[in-house]
């Protein structure tokens, strides 16, 4: 009934047996011969290459995985020490202008004056402490007599025309 490889009604198909049969042998018995063991099987050299170029295949793509994922790891590693050293520049900039404020602070002179007076116990000079010194009107400053003359080094061809225009 069936048709075509197609099978029609309820029962299932019969498999075939795992064994070959033999011819009958004189007694009537059936001799059983088992499969061949599938180590035995040998590759062609085809197969072998098609097995190789697989293998090669998967070890690149691993290879490829693996340097894109060492490489993220990198970039990762680059990033937060940007953002540590970034989080550092931040903190050395606000200090910066705490700093730049504190020396305006100081450079007031009412806080210089006061500054010297608390910690170096110094005090504003009076008449008694001032001493005058007379000069003579004199200027000890003498205009330059000789006359300094500079020489520029010559290059070896300007020393060669002066020789030879000189004569």
């Amino acid at each position: 009934m069936a048709r075509m490889g197609y099978q029609y009604g309820t029962s299932p198909r019969k498999l075939e047996p795992d064994y070959k049969r033999t011819k009958k042998t004189q007694k009537g018995n059936l001799k059983i011969v088992k499969d061949v063991q599938r180590q035995d099987v040998k590759l062609s050299k085809e197969q072998r290459k098609k097995q190789t170029r697989v293998t090669l295949i998967v070890i690149a793509i691993f290879a490829v995985l693996l340097t894109i994922s060492y490489r993220n790891s990198q970039i990762n590693e680059k990033f937060n020490n940007v953002q540590t050293l970034k989080k550092q520049l931040s903190s050395i900039e606000k200090e910066n202008e705490q700093m730049k404020v504190n020396i305006e602070n100081g450079l007031n002179l009412n806080n210089i004056e006061k500054l010297a007076k608390e910690k170096l116990g110094m005090q504003k000079l009076t008449n008694r402490q001032t001493v005058y010194i007379n000069l003579p009107k004199r200027d000890y400053v003498e205009a330059a007599s000789e006359e300094v003359i500079v020489e520029q080094e010559k290059n070896w061809f300007e020393k060669f025309t002066d020789k030879i225009f000189n004569k």
